[in-house]
């Protein structure tokens, strides 16, 4: 039965070879070399056959990214996703006395992931505020507190929560400036988790980016790691825009080094996760570790993927993909969001709008079924682009 609900990987990967696509640059046409770094260090070039194929050369030990200069010759600290966010929280709390937090248990509860332990009792109960279980309340109060000057940090216990809330993040937070003839700026901040995690039941697995893309006057940001899910936070507190972060709930726990001096990210930019020649994948929040173990297992096969974490979902950051398209000519993008009307579908529209002619073979977009997610693990398992799918259609896009 659920064989008949959910469509498998054919489903989601092909694409009609027989069309009337335009190709303006053979792939033949081309050719080129890449290096494929060993764990033990040992580079090996592989080079484009010139009629398109590859050289069969297998790469043992191979893993998916090039080597780069990173700052891990900086001063750093390790630290957790969750932490990471509360880091970059404290330090603007410390910096601007405007910023304030407000939602449900976020105060000497913590946050319903702990992302705000410890700031009730260092910032008081009137800058990190407990509100009732009324989203459309506090979120209206949030919005009201910005237009009056402060710097509120909104959180929804979970994503999907925040649709009761939802009137006021459209017709207040992402319309005042506009209508009230710049009078009003809304500088706030709307977070919290979202995602499908393990066996957490539909309505807590909700991905709601495909749900506030088309609202005039707000952005949308996606933290993957971090090091960026601090940049991201800073950043989006100081924009007198109103900004909505996206956190996955199975990316709190991760770890990583990131760099003791203060740091700010661009909230319109892209990050090159791995730069590549034959296929640009384009990628946010969970899935770009999806598609990183794919790349380990495409660079055996011979290929050399670009991938690219898009982490701005409003507005993309058209340079930095464009520049990708123009170099590999060919795209996938992976995404967790719903096929249907989703971040894939406008990225996708995007670039068929802007690059058409340096596009080889039509977009590929792997994106999450159609469905509710299952409760069953192996049927929620079913519903997310998984490494195999992506994978196969690297594989059928550089045919």
């Amino acid at each position: 039965m659920a064989s008949s609900i959910i469509q498998r990987i054919g489903a989601a990967t092909s694409f009609d070879t027989n069309n009337n696509y335009f190709h303006r640059r053979s792939f033949s046409g081309r050719q080129s070399s890449f290096v494929v770094v060993r764990s033990d260090g040992a580079n090996i070039t592989t080079r484009l056959k010139p009629n398109g194929g590859r050289t069969h050369h297998l790469v043992t030990n191979a893993v998916a990214t090039k080597p780069h200069t990173s700052a891990a010759s900086k001063p750093g600290h390790e630290i957790l996703l969750f932490d990471a966010l509360r880091e970059g929280l404290e330090e603007e709390m410390d910096r601007d006395p405007r910023v304030c937090i407000m939602g449900e248990d976020v105060g000497h509860y913590g946050g319903s992931y702990k992302v705000t332990k410890g700031l009730a009792p260092k910032y008081g109960d009137l800058r990190v505020l407990d509100t009732p279980i009324a989203e459309n309340a506090f979120t209206g109060m949030g919005i009201g507190a910005a237009m009056t000057g402060l710097r509120p940090i909104i959180e929804g216990m979970n994503m999907g929560f925040l649709l009761l809330a939802f009137n006021q993040i459209s017709n207040n937070c992402g319309m005042l400036h506009y209508t009230s003839g710049g009078q009003f700026k809304i500088p706030v901040v709307i977070r919290g988790p979202g995602g499908v995690g393990r066996q957490l039941g539909a309505e807590h697995s909700q991905r709601l980016e495909s749900y506030f893309q088309s609202i005039p006057g707000i952005q949308m940001v996606a933290c993957s790691t971090p090091y960026n899910a601090k940049g991201l936070m800073k950043a989006a507190i100081r924009s007198d825009n109103p900004v909505i972060l996206f956190e996955h709930v199975l990316l709190y726990n991760l770890k990583e080094t990131i760099p003791d001096e203060e740091y700010v990210l661009n909230l319109e930019e892209a990050e090159m996760v791995r730069p590549g020649q034959h296929v640009t994948i384009l990628t946010y929040s969970r899935m770009r570790y999806h598609v990183m173990q794919a790349a380990k297992t495409l660079v055996n096969k011979g290929y050399d993927p670009e991938v690219i974490d898009i982490r701005s979902l409003k507005p993309f950051d058209l340079h930095t993909i464009g520049n990708s398209v123009k170099k590999t000519h060919r795209v996938l993008i992976v995404e967790e969001c719903m096929r249907t009307g989703g971040i894939g579908a406008s990225l996708t529209a995007a670039i068929n709008e802007n690059f058409h002619d340096y596009l080889d073979a039509p977009i590929v977009c792997l994106s999450s079924q159609d469905v509710p997610t299952p409760y069953a693990g192996t049927l929620e398992e079913w519903t997310v682009v998984q490494p195999p799918q992506i994978v196969a259609a690297v594989e059928q896009l550089c045919q």
